[in-house]
């Protein structure tokens, strides 16, 4: 099954590439589901249709549309501890309209819609799903929820469920407020192991994020960054849509000036992202609304190429061995050394680029070894790794 991410800056078109990707895989006979991770849902809209419930819903032969029932994934995953927050807000006097909204995690909806793109994604009905995401800074954070959840569940919720169920008579006596029971923990226990399985599911090789910007100067960096980032959290980036460019042919003096900009930016792009296809589509008279329009954009975009193609090569974080011990490599495109920042702190490789930090928990085979230096280059980060005692090499830069 091939699983497929569009993400952009608002207002680029994301979701109208999207439906187009899913409308073209439709076509080809392929079962395709498409789906929405935004908040404000419009693949309806694109395909001129009518989607009602959560289910997913046909809109052509072998395309269905699924807006997601946020009502319903929140009562089977965040339940339980909602429950016991609105207790504990309850006994402190807190209005119970108030404790209602307060218990509400900011993104829940995006959270709750990946766990229903695993549940979709194990019901083995589907050749490809298409997902629709949030803006690109939503997505970021969204994206890298799993790998965060999974460090605090697996080094601090033990000791902590351990220190609860030794103080609560105590706690509960002195505080007055009731402490988490089992049912809490196990609520959060399994809300982390769906999502380490859609992280599983997202960083495979059959799963790739593809980024859709207009050419802009503002959008286009913003689409690298993106880049950096999603690597950064080990997604594969397969390919960049250039959406709305203007066609050059009779071109009167004022879009003449715009495609001489635009045509300075593209060129930009396909430096920016090298190794990476960058499909376009012109700027059309009107907005491509219904299957059939979806079809023909997504017949242009891919001119031909086969827009489901399995990313090839490596994923962004891999492993060589050396004679002293083994390099780690995690690809950091379009990153400057001075944005990378790194440290260690026990099993855990901490990498931060610019505003965004990974902890990334090392293999085994790495972490029992020490860190002997590191570099960036060519869009790169290298750590060096070697056997504890052994001196450091030359030419490295420790960062």
């Amino acid at each position: 099954m091939r699983v497929l991410l569009f993400t952009g800056k608002g207002g680029v078109g994301k979701s109208t590439v999207a439906a187009a990707t899913a409308a073209q895989a439709a076509a080809a006979g392929r079962r395709t589901l498409v789906m929405s991770t935004d908040a404000a849902h419009s693949l309806a809209d694109a395909y001129a249709a009518t989607v009602t419930g959560g289910s997913p819903t046909e809109v052509a032969p072998g395309l269905f549309v699924q807006q997601i029932d946020a009502q319903r994934r929140f009562e089977e995953s965040w339940a339980d501890i909602q429950g016991y927050l609105l207790s504990v807000l309850e006994v402190v006097g807190v209005d119970p309209v108030a404790a209602e909204e307060l218990t509400v995690i900011p993104g829940a909806e995006e959270v709750l819609a990946l766990l229903e793109l695993l549940e979709q994604a194990r019901s083995g009905r589907w050749d490809v799903i298409v997902v629709d995401c949030a803006p690109t800074a939503e997505t970021l954070r969204l994206l890298a929820l799993p790998e965060a959840l999974g460090w605090y569940m697996q080094r601090i919720l033990p000791m902590q469920r351990r220190l609860t169920k030794a103080l609560k008579p105590v706690l509960t006596k002195a505080a007055g407020v009731p402490m988490p029971g089992d049912t809490v923990f196990n609520a959060v226990e399994r809300l982390h192991t769906e999502l380490r399985q859609v992280r599983e599911l997202l960083a495979g090789p059959d799963a790739s994020v593809r980024l859709v910007l207009t050419p802009e100067r503002v959008v286009a960096a913003e689409a690298r960054r993106s880049f950096t980032t999603l690597s950064l959290y080990g997604y594969r980036v397969d390919g960049v849509v250039a959406n709305r460019v203007f066609p050059a042919d009779g071109a009167d003096d004022w879009r003449a000036g715009w495609v001489v900009a635009q045509d300075e930016v593209l060129a930009e792009v396909d430096e920016s992202f090298p190794g990476l296809p960058v499909w376009r589509s012109v700027y059309r008279p009107r907005e491509p609304v219904g299957v059939a329009a979806l079809v023909a954009l997504a017949d242009e975009v891919y001119a031909g190429a086969d827009a489901l193609a399995v990313p090839t090569g490596e994923g962004p974080f891999r492993v060589t061995r050396t004679a002293e011990g083994a390099v780690a490599h995690l690809a950091l495109p379009g990153a400057a050394r001075e944005q990378v920042h790194l440290g260690r702190n026990g099993d855990d490789l901490v990498v931060t680029v610019g505003s965004y930090r990974r902890l990334l928990t090392l293999p085994a085979g790495l972490a029992r070894l020490q860190v002997a230096g590191a570099r960036v280059e060519q869009g790169e980060l290298q750590v060096r790794f070697r056997e504890r005692g052994r001196a450091d090499g030359a030419g490295e830069e420790q960062l």
